[in-house]
């Protein structure tokens, strides 16, 4: 089985990976962000660097992708292939930092791949406003992040939302993550555990709603 937990920078995916690892004994896939080698330079001057980093970006999301299909273990991913494309790509794109050819190339590339792998079991979608988001990159204190732009955050958060209610055909989980505090208060987290054993593990469909997220966007 493969989930995948999507949502803007902040949003808390590394952490919510980690304890739902933790939690259900799977395995966490973690992007790569120590090791890589364009991100600091991107966020110094997007447009010599968007089109070097969303290719690193890929390649390494691919990667990945082709180990979890190999794998026999329940994979939990943080951030999939799918929002690089049509959330950070895309965004990129539309502020102009990325030429038409290298656009171009960019999604024969990506559209190729897609002829060898499949939709993850299930996308939970962390949505967050950007004054929440702040507070979060604030705290954790990379130095990268610090002179990030609100209008990139912002620009992000609208194309999330198109991408999770238009673009996306898997099966969706919306968590408002405004409203929780999954690490620090058990219940919570608990209220994320429960929806997720009612959608995989109960006798019955999942409700359509409940107090923390939105309905279920895909079936």
């Amino acid at each position: 089985m493969h989930i995948v937990i999507a949502g803007n920078i902040g949003s808390g995916k590394s952490t919510l990976t980690g304890m739902l690892a933790k939690h259900y004994g799977w395995k966490a896939q973690y992007e790569s962000v120590t090791n890589n080698p364009y991100l600091e330079d991107y966020y110094a001057d997007l447009h010599r660097w968007s089109f070097n980093l969303e290719v690193y970006f890929l390649k390494e999301r691919f990667r990945d992708l082709l180990d979890i299909s190999r794998s026999n273990e329940t994979i939990i991913q943080d951030r999939s292939i799918f929002e690089g494309v049509y959330v950070f790509m895309e965004n990129n794109k539309a502020m102009g930092h990325l030429s038409d050819r290298d656009y171009a190339t960019y999604m024969e590339l990506f559209n190729q791949m897609l002829n060898v792998v499949r939709m993850p079991d299930l996308m939970i979608y962390l949505r967050s406003s950007v004054p929440h988001l702040v507070r979060n990159i604030r705290a954790r204190g990379r130095d990268y992040e610090q002179t990030m732009q609100l209008v990139y955050l912002e620009n992000l958060n609208n194309r999330y939302e198109d991408f999770i209610n238009n673009r996306y055909k898997g099966r969706v989980m919306i968590v408002d993550k405004d409203h929780l505090d999954f690490q620090h208060k058990p219940a919570d987290f608990a209220k994320i555990t429960r929806r997720i054993d009612d959608l995989f593990f109960g006798l019955f469909p999942a409700c359509e709603t409940d107090e923390f997220s939105s309905p279920l966007t895909k079936p």
